[in-house]
């Protein structure tokens, strides 16, 4: 393209943008010779209602490592209200030709809220993806529709964006990614070698589903002291339509050494990996989780209902010692909402959301709380 079509090419994208911005249309497109470029996005607000303890952190997102327990739930403070728009985001996509594709796109999620924060950058070349995208031991197929962004606990996969080079090949796809892992209790850990992971992902009639598998090494060097462990994990999740307006979905997690990978475990995210016993030899730590949900199309909306759960299995690093009574050994959270669409490119939404946690030494929590969504699609 020579420089008299950029700059042709750029002035249509910012007069499409101004016209965009003005009347809260679709994504902005602008095509000049075989390049297309859209930008998209959405202005968003997040209004909670914490009905028994202050546990949200930015997006309004309940956070299980918030939920009091034990004697700290006697002095709960209740009733909190809170509200951002940091969710909103904005991203561009341009394709050149069938084969070739790039996406860049933020939020302001960004050092807990506010600044902008990277999600999606890569490229992809005839099935070649190379960048920071969702990663591919990863799958939405049986997640249930809610408003809280965190989502349910126990969700297929890693629900997160890492760095990676994937081939995808029909239904198959295989990714070599940056490696996360997590060593209790120690600073010493280090990444060796890449997470390596495979998925499939498919559908037959009213039924979608995909399954995956990862295997990664979990290490640590003291300088004076090292061991090498392997961490694994496994998903399948599924929906089944069961009418055009009402489906059924869910998802089922496995991880041994992996805990990064197993959604919502931990204090709010991913649990540790592994321990070191009293050898300094380092010992798996195994969990496993799971989500069912229904959605129902209601008028120009739609309701939607989902359960999510993970827990980690403590008891041999608790009999070689450890310090785990505060770890969270389980972790659960029920959602249940309405979201309608009152004009195009306009949702709103509200969510009943009750979080619970169990910890090791065996003291226990609970939260429930209100959230309202607006989001104006571009």
């Amino acid at each position: 393209m020579n420089r008299t079509k950029i700059t042709i090419a750029v002035q249509a994208a910012t007069s499409a943008m101004i016209m965009g911005l003005a009347s809260q249309a679709g994504a902005f497109e602008v095509t000049a010779e075989n390049v297309k470029a859209e930008v998209y996005g959405y202005a968003r607000m997040n209004a909670v209602y914490d009905i028994d303890e202050d546990i949200g952190v930015s997006t309004q997102s309940g956070s299980f490592s918030a939920v009091n327990t034990g004697a700290a739930e006697d002095n709960e403070i209740s009733g909190h209200f809170d509200a951002d728009a940091v969710q909103s985001r904005i991203g561009l996509r341009t394709t050149v030709s069938e084969d070739l594709k790039m996406v860049i796109e933020g939020d302001f999620r960004g050092n807990g809220g506010g600044d902008l924060r990277l999600r999606h950058a890569y490229g992809e070349y005839k099935g070649v993806l190379l960048g920071q995208t969702w990663s591919n031991y990863n799958s939405f197929v049986g997640n249930t529709s809610v408003l809280d962004f965190d989502a349910l606990a126990g969700n297929a996969g890693l629900q997160g964006r890492v760095t990676q080079a994937r081939y995808t090949m029909g239904a198959m796809s295989f990714s070599a990614e940056d490696s996360n892992t997590s060593i209790l209790d120690s600073t010493d850990s280090k990444e060796s070698l890449p997470t390596l992971t495979a998925r499939f992902e498919s559908a037959a009639g009213p039924l979608s589903y995909s399954a995956a598998a990862l295997v990664h090494q979990i290490s640590y060097d003291t300088g004076s002291d090292s061991d090498d462990a392997v961490g694994y994990a496994v998903f399948g999740a599924a929906k089944f339509a069961i009418t055009p307006g009402i489906s059924i979905q869910g998802a089922l997690n496995y991880s041994d050494g992996a805990n990064y990978y197993l959604y919502r475990s931990g204090e709010n995210f991913g649990a540790a990996d592994a321990y070191l016993d009293g050898s300094g030899s380092l010992q798996t730590i195994s969990g496993y989780g799971g989500t069912i949900g229904m959605g129902f199309d209601v008028g120009t909306g739609s309701i939607n209902a989902g359960y999510g759960m993970v827990t980690n299995d403590w008891d041999d690093a608790e009999d070689d010692g450890a310090a785990v009574g505060d770890q969270h050994e389980t972790n659960s959270n029920v959602m249940l909402n309405y979201q309608f669409s009152p004009v195009k490119n306009v949702m709103m939404g509200v969510e009943y959301g009750y979080f619970m946690v169990d910890e090791v030494d065996g003291d226990d929590g609970d939260a429930s709380r209100i959230l309202f969504a607006g989001q104006y699609n571009f």
